[in-house]
C-alpha cells in the first residue's frame, strides 16, 4: 500500500533480469515503441498548441459578447435591438466555424506527428534493408 514502510527483515527488491529474445522476436533498436509520445518541445502542434486556440477562441468570443451586450443595452428601438443581435449571431457564427477548422486542423497535425511520421522513417527503412 501507498505510504507503508517495508519491515526492516523484509528482503530487498531486485529487479527482473532483462530476457533475451529469439531474434525473430527482437524489436529493431530504432523502431517507435507502441505508445511513445513525442515531446511536445519537439512538436510543432502539440496539446499546449491545441489548448493556446481553445484559449484564443474563448477569450475572442467572451470579448466579443461583452460588446454586443453593450450595444443593446445601448439601443433605444426593437428594430434596431433585432438588427444588433443579428449581426452578433452571423458575426459569431462565423468565428466558431473558423475556429472550429482550425482546431480541428492542429487535431490532425497532431494525429499525424503521433501516429504517422514515427513510422514513416521506420518503413524507409525496412524498405532500404529489403533491396
Amino acid at each position: 500500500m501507498i505510504g507503508e514502510v517495508a519491515p526492516a527483515d523484509a528482503p530487498p527488491i531486485v529487479a527482473a533480469a532483462p530476457v533475451d529474445l529469439p531474434s525473430s522476436e527482437r524489436v529493431p533498436a530504432d523502431a517507435p515503441s507502441i505508445g511513445a509520445v513525442t515531446p511536445a518541445d519537439n512538436c510543432p502542434v502539440s496539446i499546449q498548441a491545441i489548448a493556446n486556440a481553445y484559449r484564443d477562441y474563448t477569450k475572442k468570443s467572451l470579448q466579443e459578447t461583452g460588446s454586443f451586450v453593450e450595444k443593446l443595452v445601448a439601443v433605444r428601438s426593437f428594430d434596431k435591438a433585432i438588427e444588433v443581435q443579428t449581426e452578433f449571431a452571423r458575426q459569431a457564427y462565423a468565428n466558431f466555424v473558423a475556429e472550429s477548422q482550425k482546431i480541428c486542423e492542429l487535431y490532425s497535425e497532431l494525429a499525424k506527428q503521433i501516429i504517422v511520421r514515427p513510422w514513416e522513417g521506420f518503413a524507409a527503412k525496412v524498405t532500404q534493408t529489403g533491396r
